[in-house]
């Protein structure tokens, strides 16, 4: 039995899931009923004859049948993969994507609400995964009684792609959580009774791992919002940082830029944010000049920016890799970003503690990530190309390894930035150590991290070189990163024309308007590629971000809309 489940033999009356409804309301449900809720969708499984070393699959709208759906298939000593709701794709990519993940997780039942029933059983069809089951909770129910998890069963299927393109199934185990919670309450120095408050989906690492479960394992109070919710009203969020309310949080920074953007100022000296004591900001590459901008703006409202726990993590090892913690120490660098490159060593122009002077937003600064504590059971290195070490200020990619490191993908046919090569992690991400500090640049070339999510590029050649009219072998997007932020570079072998224009307008339907895109237009023999064909993304990202990418011109279509660099 782990913490995440030993709630259910004592659930609390007077702590509870608090659920935002509509307009101002918020619906509560004590521990206890969520257990009586839970023994329902687990005795409901049972009869099913579903058991361990089941799959699970259930959709996760942020609702509280998700809720009852998920602790009901632990209780029945199944694995979860949770299911996304519907976004704003059409509806035939919707059902392609739970049907890719349903053939990956081969699920032996799959448990849904009315609302998406029809959805989930084309997605089941296509797949030839069992007919969806709705979640029954009505019954009345004792909490469920409970069995031991095995340490190295598979707790979770977490699928690490967005709503659209291969999705990536991750294999945490019971032991993975454990390890990996022990890791995010040293980070926070988590209280037993502090509450918690998110808006993020309950089927991304974060909103579920570090924010769900990490109140549930106390049976602390949690707020939760829907994403959408969060977008309208962001102010919503803010409130339920009062005394006596929440004083954590786990968000991606863009969340920062977004509340600076919808809450006023006004709106802001309103609001109390003394109770905020503790915010976890990863899953993107983190600007400190927007982490400063809304220290400054809310400082009114109790606010201080020694709430703030920046973090480094990835679902492949779990959720949590790297942070300074609580009151440690945040130290930020301005490289030379003339001399990124990977096995180069980098060059620091500046470098300051956080806070202490601005910086401007995009102006290329990186804010520290600390290292892992010995107790935390967890290792990184930074390795160059050919898998070796590299020292002090290189930049290399960086790789982990330890107890919270997953089990592996659910299936080895598919390609990923992040791979799994004997016990060790080998994230896909690049960064450096300076002065014992973890500092990451960031995606390079494989994926990118965008509003809390990796998007994997490869799954965008496709569609930007039919959008084009291009060939598909013509067109290789590459990730990059520079003073500017995130962005995306495009290799295509053609002439300038006007697919360029066409290029641009798919990638801003598909990124939205924040990266900044590069079109890069040559001969055939552009596009590097290994011995069987493969893209070197990677490689092609070095090239062109050292000016060494010859025989190629950057093309400007009409409609070509930069951010640019403070």
């Amino acid at each position: 039995m782990t913490r995440f489940s030993a709630w259910l033999a004592e659930p609390r009356d007077d702590r509870g899931v608090h659920l935002a409804q509509g307009a101002d309301q918020w619906s509560y449900t004590s521990y206890r009923t969520l257990g009586g809720s839970t023994g329902s969708v687990a005795a409901q499984l049972t009869d099913a004859g579903i058991g361990s070393g089941d799959t699970v699959c259930l959709t996760v709208p942020t609702a509280y049948d998700s809720l009852a759906g998920m602790f009901g298939a632990w209780a029945a000593d199944a694995t979860v993969c949770p299911l996304p709701p519907p976004s704003i794709q059409p509806e035939h990519e919707y059902i392609e994507h739970i049907a890719a993940i349903l053939a990956q997780a081969r699920p032996s039942a799959i448990l849904t609400t009315a609302g998406y029933e029809q959805l989930i059983v084309a997605a089941a069809e296509r797949a030839s995964a069992p007919a969806p089951m709705l979640i029954d909770r009505t019954a009345t129910s004792k909490p469920p009684t409970l069995t031991a998890h095995a340490e190295d069963a598979t707790a979770l299927l977490q699928f690490t792609s967005g709503s659209t393109g291969a999705p990536r199934g991750v294999r945490v185990s019971w032991a993975n959580l454990e390890a990996n919670y022990a890791v995010t309450s040293r980070w926070t120095d988590r209280h037993q009774d502090e509450g918690v408050a998110s808006w993020l989906p309950l089927y991304h690492d974060m909103g579920l791992i570090g924010c769900l479960l990490s109140a549930v394992a106390t049976q602390a109070n949690i707020w939760l919002m829907s994403p959408m919710q969060f977008i309208r009203n962001p102010a919503r969020w803010l409130e339920c940082f009062a005394p006596g309310k929440a004083s954590m949080a786990a968000v991606p920074p863009s969340a920062f830029a977004h509340l600076l953007r919808r809450v006023s100022a006004e709106r802001l000296k309103e609001l109390d944010l003394s109770g905020l004591r503790c915010v976890i900001v990863g899953a993107e590459p983190i600007d400190p000049a927007v982490l400063d901008s809304f220290a400054i703006a809310a400082q009114a409202a109790g606010f201080t920016r020694q709430a703030y726990v920046p973090a480094y993590g990835l679902a492949e090892n779990t959720l949590a890799v790297s942070s300074a913690g609580l009151g440690g120490t945040l130290d930020m660098l301005l490289p030379d970003w003339a001399t990124v490159g990977f096995g180069t060593r980098i060059s620091i122009l500046e470098q300051a503690a956080f806070g202490t002077r601005g910086t401007g937003e995009g102006s290329g600064w990186l804010l520290g990530h600390g290292m892992p504590a010995v107790g935390d059971h967890i290792s990184i290195r930074i390795i160059n190309e050919d898998g070796t070490d590299l020292v002090e200020d290189h930049v290399g990619e960086i790789a982990v390894s330890g107890s919270s490191v997953a089990q592996g993908y659910q299936s080895s046919d598919l390609e990923s930035s992040a791979r799994f090569v004997e016990g060790d992690l080998l994230t896909g991400d690049a960064g450096f150590i300076h002065s014992g500090q973890l500092f990451v640049v960031g995606r390079m070339g494989d994926s990118l991290q965008l509003n809390g999510r990796n998007i994997y590029v490869e799954d965008l050649d496709a569609k930007v070189a039919a959008a084009a009219e291009l060939p598909h072998d013509r067109v290789t997007i590459v990730s990059t990163r520079d003073r500017a932020g995130v962005g995306v570079a495009v290799f295509v072998e053609a002439q300038p024309g006007p697919w360029a224009s066409k290029v641009l307008q798919r990638l801003r339907a598909e990124l939205g308007p924040g990266p900044s895109v590069t079109i890069v237009s040559g001969t055939r023999g552009l596009i590097r590629r290994t011995s069987s064909g493969k893209p070197r993304r990677r490689h092609m990202w070095q090239l062109l971000h050292s000016g060494q990418l010859t025989g190629a011109s950057i093309v400007e279509p009409e409609g070509w809309d930069q951010p640019t660099a403070s």
